[in-house]
């Protein structure tokens, strides 16, 4: 008995006595016995997980063996491929022919797919090795090429070397299409000049490079380079290197050079103009929003995550909400929902959704629902990772459609299947290996889970969403500890947070992307309103990845991966008899709350970090500094930021800091200033001072441009400048007024501190050298140096020091901030020497973390330094 779209029967009347009504469920006078069996049962339907008997896994070992296939034979030889795939083919259909038995079938099955996919995996490896791009690679030669873009460029991420930030390029995909030889005239300029071939590459492109029809380089250059859709064909020159990693679908890197300057052979195809066309009217639209709504939309919606700053993609990355920045499944499967209706009644009259409302049939709704799914890839670029969404959301899909999660299992491991045979380098995706554990809760765990929060009394939308999000978070937790050397404890609850809102954010979002070719003032009406919900997930991961308990280390490694797996099915089997007592369960809720949050006090009990009343600490920001000087409760006067923000934010919320009078940036140095975002993160600050000498310029407009994003006033230190905050004193003595530029750098024009906190006087000299430090010895203030209680020792202790000043300062304790395993030799044998040779303490940071300095001055004043 099957209904269509329309209260009727197909082929014919009703049957006697049968009324359908306009609700879900039939009459109690009426009902035919399976329907009333069911309603018997308390309501079960297919869907439900206690009705649809075992799972079905016939499919699911060949999709795991051409997987596994896939994987191992990318990097075999083609001949060895070919004789694994021959063997497995004679064996498989001899054992269809001749044999029996009930594993028969099955071991055939896997044999024959451990074929198909050892050929597929066998071809597509040798078509990386072949051809003349990995032959000149080796060589690390320079030519000329044209290559054509598979994906969209983006941004490389800013890194910092030493005491200098990398120059961020731009990055890309694409595939050599015709190599030559350099200043080739015949390269792309027609049909058989130069060498034909299809090697995929990563492109890099320096900051000096211009970009193809625009003069010069810098930002105006790099913006273009962004711009370039895929399918866009250039012809440029560039020196071609080995991949940094071997194995995966790289046949080369292709850093390309300033001259001659590249140029476009052809431009990009119909389907990705129209696609780039509408990218550009979606960020249009979210131009005038607030910042992190504009930011996150274009990436809720269709990937684009060129918006997305460094600090908001670390609090996404904490809280395991990267997925929803990325083109998932789940995206589309949001759109087919709002077109087919809930789960389980897309074959019923009573069906919901916008296509029963436009009275269209079920083949129309799947005719358009396909239409639907073809335009989700083209305008999401036809890429593998949005081939993989598509395959993992049709699977959604017919969730969906049937309610059916029995059949979803096959389903699932036919689309892995196809997928690897298709394109077998995604068995070496960690993004496909998410997508498929995902995917694969959400239909056998999450369902069960729910059912056993529901008959504890969980309300049923709460019960569905936690038990989605734990079920997906359980799955996939293992392999993002590989990837992040990290495991979120705020994953479940963010993400549970968050579910309400990735719905409406992306209908929204698509509805303005739909409409902006259009009307571009109703697609920003579209957009503010998707605004809300964007800004509500953006809130949620800050605000999660905010607390001091977010996450903890766990080992980047597949031992550490399994180690995660145990310790997961073992909590599960525990949560299974503790589910059974609620104050269990509510007292182990408090205690993973309490880790989480880590009220100061208690944190402080039990580790006894940070320590009470401490004075002064510096963070362990690896190969950097970052100083911090209590001003009183919650506030304090931090010197210089660390190379990263993620490191001094976590110090900073550690020892309580929500309020900064003032920060101070001793030079320009990356390693002092590259984590000021950090800094600023979530606390008040009311100045920030620097060194008048703005040198590396790129790092001085760094800080610049993030003082006047948080419109913070930028001030100039000089020597004898005077301060007071609370029961904080300083005095600036380096560098003098109107000093001429230092002739050795920037080290050199360090602003260095005297401070007066308790009774305690700390040197904190920066990066001065030697030069600097023997100024320093002949200025009015050399002699208040002398006899110090704590030396931060200059330039991370490096073997440049002045002995003079030294033994002057004669500090009881010194301090060094450098990284572990460093490449300078930071600090110094000698100078380590020099140090203990004045009977200071030498304490670094390398070795003994974070330290903290507690006490009063004097030689009576009981001070110490507590470690991490």
């Amino acid at each position: 008995m099957t209904a269509e779209s329309g209260p009727g029967w197909r082929g014919g009347a009703r049957p006697p006595g049968v009324r359908v009504e306009s609700g879900p469920g039939w009459t109690d006078t009426a009902r035919p016995p399976a329907v009333r069996a069911e309603a018997d049962s308390g309501g079960k339907g297919d869907a439900h997980p206690r009705q649809e008997g075992p799972v079905d896994l016939r499919l699911a070992g060949p999709a795991l063996a051409a997987w596994a296939t896939a994987a191992l034979v990318l990097d075999v030889p083609l001949v060895w491929s070919l004789g694994v795939a021959g063997v497995c083919l004679v064996v498989g259909v001899a054992l269809l022919r001749v044999g029996s038995g009930r594993y028969r079938a099955p071991v055939a099955a896997v044999l024959l797919c451990v074929a198909a996919s050892a050929v597929s995996a066998g071809l597509h490896g040798a078509d990386v090795r072949r051809g003349p791009v990995p032959e000149v690679a080796r060589r690390f030669g320079t030519v000329t090429v044209e290559v054509e873009l598979t994906g969209d460029p983006w941004l490389s991420k800013p890194r910092v070397r030493g005491d200098r930030a990398a120059p961020v390029g731009v990055l890309a995909r694409g595939e050599v299409r015709r190599v030559g030889e350099p200043g080739a005239e015949g390269v792309g300029g027609g049909e058989g000049a130069g060498a034909l071939t299809r090697s995929p590459v990563l492109l890099v492109v320096d900051a000096d490079v211009p970009a193809p029809g625009v003069r010069g380089s810098g930002p105006d250059a790099r913006t273009a380079w962004l711009r370039l859709l895929p399918s866009t064909r250039l012809r440029l020159t560039g020196r071609l290197a080995p991949p940094a990693t071997a194995g995966d679908r790289t046949a080369a890197v292709l850093r390309v050079r300033n001259w001659p300057p590249p140029e476009i052979a052809t431009g990009p195809t119909a389907p990705q103009r129209l696609a780039g066309r509408l990218r550009a009217g979606l960020r249009e639209a979210t131009e005038e929003l607030p910042s992190d709504a504009r930011a996150l939309l274009p990436g809720l919606v269709v990937g684009d995550t060129s918006r997305i700053t460094p600090e908001l993609d670390d609090a996404f990355k904490a809280t395991d909400l990267a997925h929803t920045l990325a083109v998932s499944g789940s995206n589309l499967t949001i759109l087919l929902a709002l077109l087919i209706g809930p789960p389980g009644m897309a074959g019923l009259a009573e069906r919901r959704g916008i296509a029963p409302l436009l009275g269209l049939s079920l083949r129309t709704t799947a005719l358009l629902a396909g239409a639907l799914t073809v335009a989700f890839v083209i305008v999401c670029r036809p890429d593998p990772s949005v081939l993989r969404a598509a395959a993992c959301g049709a699977v959604a899909l017919l969730a969906l459609a049937t309610g059916r999660r029995r059949s979803l299992v096959p389903a699932l491991a036919t689309a892995v299947l196809l997928l690897v045979l298709y394109d077998p380098w995604l068995a070496r995706s960690y993004g496909f290996v998410l997508s498929v554990l995902a995917t694969g809760a959400l239909l056998l765990l999450a369902p069960r889970w729910s059912e056993a929060l529901l008959r504890r009394g969980v309300p049923a939308r709460l019960a569905e969403g936690l038990a989605a999000a734990a079920a997906a978070q359980a799955a996939c937790a293992p392999v993002v500890a590989v990837l992040s050397a990290r495991v979120s404890l705020v994953a479940v609850p963010c993400n549970l947070l968050v579910e309400l809102a990735v719905a409406p954010a992306t209908v929204l979002g698509f509805a303005a992307l739909a409409t902006a070719p259009v009307s571009m003032p109703l697609a920003k009406a579209l957009a503010w309103c998707a605004s809300w919900p964007a800004g509500w997930i953006a809130t949620v991961a800050r605000t999660g990845a905010a607390q001091p308990g977010a996450g903890v280390d766990w080992p980047g490694s597949w031992p550490g991966a399994l180690l995660l797996a145990a310790v997961t099915v073992a909590l599960v089997l525990l949560g299974r008899r503790l589910i059974r007592h609620p104050l269990w369960c509510g007292a182990l809720a408090l205690l993973l709350l309490l880790a989480v949050v880590r009220p100061a006090p208690l944190t402080r009990a039990v580790t006894g970090w940070p320590p009470p009343n401490w004075r002064y600490a510096m963070c362990d920001v690896g190969q950097g500094d970052a100083t911090v000087l209590s001003a009183g409760p919650g506030a304090a006067v931090v010197v210089d930021a660390g190379p990263d923000p993620a490191p001094v934010d976590r110090c900073l919320r550690e020892l309580g800091i929500t309020r900064i009078p003032l920060v101070v940036l001793t030079h320009f140095h990356a390693d002092h200033v590259g984590g000021l975002s950090g800094v600023l993160r979530g606390r008040s600050v009311a100045a920030i001072e620097t060194t008048p000498f703005a040198e590396p310029p790129d790092q001085a407009e760094s800080v610049r441009r993030e003082a006047a994003t948080h419109h913070i006033p930028l001030t100039t230190a000089a020597a004898g400048e005077e301060r007071r905050v609370g029961p904080l004193t300083w005095r600036v003595l380096w560098p003098q007024p109107d000093a001429p530029a230092p002739p050795d750098g920037p080290n050199d024009a360090s602003i260095t501190l005297l401070v007066h906190t308790a009774g305690l006087r700390l040197l904190l000299l920066g990066d001065l050298e030697p030069p600097a430090q023997q100024q320093l010895l002949h200025t009015p203030e050399a002699s208040d140096l002398s006899r110090v209680d704590v030396l931060k020792v200059a330039h991370h202790g490096s073997a440049y020091q002045d002995p003079a000043l030294l033994h002057l300062a004669a500090p009881r304790v010194a301090l060094i901030s450098c990284g572990t395993g460093n490449p300078y030799g930071h600090p110094a044998p000698s100078t380590i020497t020099a140090l203990r040779s004045t009977g200071a303490t030498v304490l670094r940071t390398d070795r003994d973390g974070a330290l903290a300095l507690t006490g009063s001055g004097g030689p009576e004043g009981g001070m110490k330094v507590m470690r991490d």
